[in-house]
């Protein structure tokens, strides 16, 4: 099949897209795609490394702050309805996939005006604005959590999961050794993204010490940003090794007992098809408070608890984290609804999908 895939902005948008492609290229591997994304996102960089043809808008996201800047992106948007009518009449793709982020809606709308169907996958509780203004037309939409269903006309969304959910069955488990932890020891792995975070890091530096004589292991993903400022403390205690990012995140994962992170989709959906207990701080800095709204979908099923931050003290994380890891029964009901709210083979659910549509 002839593939055109629009995703952008963030790793949460990108890599479901990525992994939609690889399911496809996995079931039909003469398939050939063209991915189109923004010019000074993410994804003009992964995509074009990963050999993918790939096409560049020039678009920006609604300035909310400043309304005047919109005129603007106004006419970076029609300009970019233009190029990606002339880019899809060129390729001539059996269907044209929306996987987040605005770059989506000047693609997904030309298609749709050139009357070739369109596959939209909402990954977040509360979605986007693009996905709320294509889905109106669009032939699927898919969502990754039961939330998101009320959003759409309930003829057309279907409840997937996120396609993620399948490359993290797929990874292999990392050895906790390769980090300095031992293996017969419970780990707390801490990780609030790429970049980090300045509050939650400040945060750190307060409750590390107090893992002195805990009887379970901390690996803290700094963040790329943050990483020296926490070399330069002097006593950092034996149970607690400190890395600025793991390469091999979903690996570790697999041999994590409690994870305590942001709230993001890509994230929501490796700990529940992990059936990982977790506690979750949502960013506070996401449009629509999506993160927080996230994490409740776990908190209410019983599979995550939720620390808004600005209520987070070192004192009342710490006696979750050991609440948790030493109430069994607490632990394992958390394990069980992680597990009933995660999707394994959603990648597999979405290709069946798009080709029902293509072959309709």
């Amino acid at each position: 099949m002839k593939v055109v895939v629009s995703a952008g902005g963030t790793g949460g948008h990108i890599y479901p897209a990525l992994a939609i492609i690889n399911k496809i290229k996995e079931m039909e591997p003469k398939s050939k795609f063209l991915y189109i994304g923004t010019t000074d996102r993410m994804e003009a960089t992964i995509i074009p490394e990963l050999g993918y043809d790939y096409v560049a808008l020039d678009i920006k996201g609604l300035n909310r702050k400043n309304p005047f800047a919109n005129i603007n992106v106004i006419g970076k948007f029609i300009k970019a309805i233009d190029v990606s009518k002339k880019e899809l009449k060129k390729f001539n793709p059996d269907i044209v996939l929306g996987v987040g982020g605005y770059v989506t809606l000047p693609v997904l709308y030309a298609a749709q005006s050139l009357k070739i169907k369109t596959f939209i996958h909402e990954q977040n509780s509360i979605p986007g604005l693009s996905n709320k203004l294509i889905g109106r037309k669009a032939d699927v939409i898919a969502v990754s959590l039961p939330s998101s269903l009320k959003y759409f006309d309930s003829k057309k969304v279907v409840y997937t999961g996120n396609p993620r959910s399948e490359e993290v069955i797929n990874v292999k488990k990392v050895d906790k050794q390769k980090y300095g932890l031992m293996r017969n020891k419970k780990l707390v792995l801490f990780v609030m993204g790429s970049l980090g975070s300045n509050s939650v890091n400040d945060m750190m530096i307060d409750i590390l010490p107090k893992f002195a004589n805990k009887d379970y292991e901390v690996l803290f993903v700094t963040g790329k940003n943050y990483y020296d400022k926490f070399t330069k403390i002097k006593e950092i205690p034996k149970n607690v090794k400190l890395v600025p990012y793991l390469e091999d995140m979903l690996g570790v994962m697999k041999d994590t007992d409690l994870i305590i992170s942001r709230a993001g989709a890509s994230t929501i959906s490796e700990i529940t098809t992990l059936g990982l207990p977790s506690i979750l701080i949502p960013s506070p800095y996401v449009t629509h408070n999506h993160q927080e709204e996230n994490a409740r979908v776990l908190e209410e099923n019983g599979a995550s608890i939720v620390i808004k931050e600005n209520e987070l003290n070192a004192d009342d994380l710490l006696a979750k984290i050991d609440l948790l890891l030493n109430d069994k029964v607490k632990y394992d009901k958390m394990v069980q609804c992680n597990k009933k709210l995660g999707i394994t083979d959603s990648a597999t659910r979405i290709y069946k999908i798009i080709k029902d549509l293509i072959d309709a």
